[in-house]
């Protein structure tokens, strides 16, 4: 009986530990998922708001009728850190940067915080619009997020799940 009782003892801590293995598993890779829908909300949220700088005429601040100049600081967006030029902007869900504006819409890189690569640093922005490897670079950064914002729209070119 002192035997049964034994293997029963080694046989349900083992169990227990492998659970405990499968759970943490499960909810590191939730922690990431949740990472990365925050930062498609924050995606959203930026695009929202420079459709209504971009509605709202220039007598007021805005772009009236037209995206070219949007910046961070002209938009409603809650950013721990927004670079010097307004393109660039850091919160805790990750890093997003502003780029390829035209009249009509622009390009919104984001790269979540859950990244391998990212380091919650602020790029630096040469004057040719290029980002240096200081922060999250953007040609290495292994799971971007990037959404093309229009007028009545946003579109996601690339797929958003890693």
């Amino acid at each position: 009986m002192g035997q049964q009782q034994l293997l029963l003892v080694i046989l349900v801590t083992i169990i227990v530990g492998v659970a405990t293995v499968v759970a943490l598993n499960v909810f590191g890779t939730s922690a990431a998922n949740a990472n990365r829908d925050a930062v498609r909300q924050d995606v959203l949220q930026i695009a929202s708001s420079a459709q209504g700088w971009y509605i709202k005429p220039q007598m007021l601040a805005g772009g009236g009728n037209s995206f070219t100049g949007v910046t961070f600081n002209d938009i409603n967006f809650p950013a721990a850190t927004i670079s010097s030029d307004g393109l660039t902007a850091i919160n805790m869900n990750g890093s997003y940067k502003i780029g390829n504006i035209t009249a009509t819409g622009f390009t919104i890189t984001a790269y979540p915080s859950s990244d391998p690569t990212y380091d919650g640093t602020m790029p630096v922005i040469g004057s040719d619009g290029s980002v240096t490897a200081v922060g999250v670079p953007a040609t290495t950064a292994t799971t971007p997020l990037i959404a093309n914002v229009f007028k009545t729209s946003v579109v996601w070119p690339t797929p958003t799940t890693p």
